[in-house]
């Protein structure tokens, strides 16, 4: 298989200096990777490279194909011809049909770009678009749709996608795994999309520990992953153990000498031996002790660093463990009943008549299309907003919101000082307690909220959220996944799984939906 793009022990930093990773050596023909990691380890970073937009601090890179990047932002402002980048190439056929055109139009024509534009539209989904439509007028699964038929039309032979499934609806994320199946180049793509994964090749893992090729889409990857997993934590029970059986030996080699030194103390006290002989053993007594102390330090270090580097690497490939209080939430409890509830603004029609009820820990899907009204009901539920119409029966004040971007948490101040804001009845003591059962612990919650990481803002909203006095019955999650790297993901769905309330979750992510046990879902 020829190559399109060649990566040979290729090096990355930030630009402050700060290694993001060391010694990646790949080819990329025809086929899909898939680059997964921690947000942070240099996924984006790694497409910028091979786009041509910044340099390695190692290694070197060939490109030998056209490479093509998947626009994640159209312009909305825009037509959809200028979107797909033919809206001038449209404009010289039309002088020349027109016979306004000049010599270099001529010249620079191409006449086979109308029908390789209606063939990208066809294979994008949108065979009727009109391309004096305004961006602005098409949905989000729409204008990911125009941005795939734009590479469909410039035909690169590497297309390298960045998160192309973040924010994107379901008809927008069908795009993007058809455009993963029918690519006949080569594609990188960076992604904490499970299902987008499942669609690939081979799957790059970098970490802080170094950077791994897996052979095979998201489920070899996962068994491989765990398998690692295992072989850490094994490794973490060898080096403990090795540390406790040299602990033991040198302590019982100092008993031994010990009780040596004793017998020789009792000798020289009654005097059997010559001062001189008795000079010359403790001399050799004190050497030898010496010589022992020496290489029992040496032994207990060596078996520390081992057991700190085992641990290091438990903890990087293991993801956190939180385990949420318990709401104790009645089986038969009515939280929730809509009743013939509409809701419009102005002439904008959202959805309705929507009538449901939630009772006891059950766990409820919201599902639409982006722009149908899903983050407007969770206001209605939580009486931020009125409906246009119809009845809400709220049999509850123990409900929590938790959405993509966390907003509870002012950005400019510690998550400590958020979680005693929220919860002002805490002492500063219960306080650290509650942010320490997720993992904020010391000076770790002392953090400006502003600087943490999409899975450790998440992490803090749930402190937040859970240090009350009477935690949740319902848990409102909005697109919680959206900006979440894969392992803080799998640490939401392992916390979801112990909280015995009831859960409505909106999201597109099929794989988190089935992780957390959805029961039923709600269309709009």
């Amino acid at each position: 298989m020829a190559a399109f793009l060649i990566l040979d022990s290729i090096s990355l930093a930030t630009p402050d200096g700060r290694s993001l990773f060391d010694g990646l050596t790949f080819a990329l023909g025809r086929e899909r990777i898939g680059v997964v990691g921690r947000n942070g380890c240099g996924k984006s970073t790694l497409l910028r490279l091979v786009a041509g937009d910044i340099e390695p601090s190692g290694g070197s890179l060939q490109r030998i194909g056209r490479i093509g990047m998947l626009a994640q932002l159209v312009d909305e402002r825009l037509a959809a011809g200028e979107a797909l980048g033919v809206a001038d190439e449209l404009a010289r056929l039309h002088r020349i049909e027109g016979g306004e055109g000049s010599l270099d139009d001529a010249a620079d024509a191409d006449w086979t770009l109308p029908a390789r534009i209606q063939a990208a539209l066809i294979d994008a989904g949108l065979p009727s678009l009109p391309l004096h439509r305004p961006m602005i007028s098409l949905s989000g699964g729409e204008r990911t749709r125009v941005a795939l038929a734009r590479l469909l039309i410039e035909a690169p032979d590497v297309l390298l996608l960045d998160e192309p499934t973040n924010n994107l609806d379901a008809d927008g994320r069908r795009a993007v795994a058809q455009l993963l199946e029918r690519w006949q180049g080569g594609i990188l793509v960076a992604s904490h999309d499970r299902a987008l994964l499942e669609r690939v090749d081979r799957i790059i893992e970098l970490t802080p520990v170094g950077v791994a090729m897996f052979g095979g889409a998201w489920p070899a990857f996962a068994e491989a992953r765990e398998a690692a997993r295992d072989r850490a934590e094994a490794d973490l029970d060898h080096a403990a153990d090795a540390l406790r059986n040299t602990e033991r030996t040198l302590q019982k080699a100092r008993e031994k000498k010990s009780r040596r030194d004793k017998a020789g103390r009792a000798w020289r006290a009654k005097g059997i031996e010559d001062k001189m002989f008795m000079d010359r053993e403790k001399e050799r007594a004190e050497n030898s002790a010496a010589r022992e102390s020496r290489l029992a330090s040496r032994l207990i270090g060596e078996r520390t660093e081992a057991l700190e580097a085992s641990r290091a690497r438990v903890e990087i490939l293991t993801p956190l463990a939180i385990d949420l209080p318990r709401s104790h939430l009645p089986g038969g409890r009515e939280l929730l009943g809509f009743k013939d509830v509409a809701m419009a603004f102005g002439e904008r029609r959202l959805f309705g008549p929507l009538s449901f009820d939630v009772r006891g820990p059950e766990r409820i899907a919201i599902r639409g299309a982006n722009g149908s009204g899903k983050t407007t009901l969770f206001r209605l539920i939580t009486g931020e907003l009125a409906p246009s119409r119809g009845d809400i029966d709220r049999r509850t004040d123990r409900i929590a919101v938790l959405d993509q971007h966390v907003s509870l948490l002012d950005p400019r101040v510690s998550i400590l000082d958020n979680l005693r804001r929220l919860n002002p009845e805490l002492t500063a003591n219960e306080a650290h307690a509650a942010l320490a059962r997720f993992a904020f612990r010391n000076r770790a919650a002392l953090q400006i909220a502003g600087t943490l990481s999409g899975g450790e803002r998440l992490r803090a909203g749930m402190a937040c959220v859970f240090a009350r006095p009477q935690p949740p019955y319902l848990l409102l999650l909005d697109e919680p996944t959206n900006h979440l790297d894969i392992a803080s993901i799998e640490e939401l769905e392992n916390a979801i799984a112990s909280f015995d309330g009831a859960l409505i979750a909106i999201s597109h992510d099929d794989a988190f939906l089935r992780a957390i046990g959805i029961e039923r879902e709600i269309v709009l």
